[in-house]
């Protein structure tokens, strides 16, 4: 089998959703594929309609922009997670890898790891290094999964136990409170009006996106996900692009640790990235990339965790109690699974 066929496979294209008995999908079919495929987007819309006809001030900046810097992280989470399960995978471990970079962070700019130098070298330190440490744990991620076939939820769930403990044992359990304008900006600062974060989670979203659709790297990880022997009996290199996509991930978690304590002005190795891991899962999952892997949507990955904070929005801006939005989340995910299995169906 050639690469091409593996990917067309993987992607979950039309002719392998055909009706039974083997003829061309009819048009009803096709319309709800396409409905089921569009579900996350006619979603989204529904719910702006909603908001604009009920929310008092929804139709304002202040409401889009408290909107979007509350997705920030989670959609940088989730770009690495989206390639991670669209292999076949997922990572437990990103909360804790945001712990670790927060963590690491301060003590560049602050003056804690090293003395003197210019301000803005030693703030690229703390941007540069934590992240790349971060990188590095999700190697060790890819590695456990690649070299010892050790199923990801397990191998993922060491560095989302240890990670948290390393992050605390590097601060001792305290919280490092900090004022560095100049590093805040990642986070505080805006752009043509527009939050500086929601500039970087555009980036990571074009970015990958881009990658998926015209990278010889996006259609080997689609392979990879969809059908696993036949893409490494077409020659993808399968133990690669699984090391390749947990880096990335490790690397998107660093960042939105470093976003997280610029945003707080402190970093608490307690708290950081508590639970992103689970909201990160949902996104992906409302999004519309496939659980089970070859078929993934990082666009889609943004529209699941606007869906999702803009349920919650809703509910707290009528007066309806927080717990209810947790309730709304859950119905969200199992109607995001439900579609998913009606369309392999």
């Amino acid at each position: 089998m050639s690469l091409d066929s593996s990917t067309t496979v993987a992607t979950g294209g039309t002719a392998g959703l055909r009706p039974p008995g083997g003829a061309p999908p009819a048009t009803g079919f096709r319309i709800g594929l396409a409905a089921r495929r569009l579900g996350a987007l006619i979603a989204l819309a529904v719910l702006i309609l909603l908001n604009l006809a009920i929310t008092p001030h929804f139709a304002t900046m202040q409401t889009l922009s408290v909107n979007l810097t509350q997705i920030c992280t989670i959609v940088i989470v989730g770009v690495g997670m989206t390639l991670v399960i669209a292999t076949g995978g997922i990572d437990l471990s990103v909360g804790s890898l945001m712990a670790i970079s927060g963590a690491l962070a301060p003590g560049f700019f602050t003056g804690a790891l090293f003395h003197g130098g210019n301000l803005y070298v030693n703030i690229g330190f703390g941007i540069v290094i934590p992240v790349m440490v971060a990188g590095l744990f999700g190697l060790f991620n890819g590695w456990l999964v690649s070299s010892f076939r050790i199923q990801p939820i397990i191998a993922t769930l060491i560095l989302f136990i240890a990670g948290r403990g390393i992050a605390q044992v590097w601060t001792n359990g305290d919280l490092q409170v900090f004022k560095a304008p100049e590093f805040q900006a990642i986070a505080l600062g805006h752009v043509l009006g527009v939050p500086f974060q929601v500039w970087i989670m555009l980036v990571f979203v074009i970015a990958a996106a881009w990658m998926l659709r015209k990278t010889v790297f996006g259609r080997q990880l689609l392979a990879v996900g969809g059908n696993e022997p036949a893409a490494r009996l077409a020659g993808v290199p399968v133990k690669r692009v699984k090391r390749l996509v947990y880096v990335i991930s490790g690397l998107c978690s660093g960042v939105a640790g470093l976003i997280v304590i610029a945003m707080n002005s402190a970093a608490d190795a307690n708290l950081i990235g508590m639970g992103v891991e689970l909201d990160a899962i949902a996104a992906v999952a409302v999004g519309g990339t496939l659980l089970s892997g070859g078929r993934a949507t990082v666009v889609g990955t943004l529209i699941g965790a606007l869906i999702i904070q803009l349920v919650r929005y809703t509910l707290l801006a009528n007066g309806v109690p927080d717990a209810a939005a947790l309730i709304a989340k859950a119905a969200l995910i199992v109607l995001a699974v439900w579609l998913q299995r009606q369309e392999r169906a």
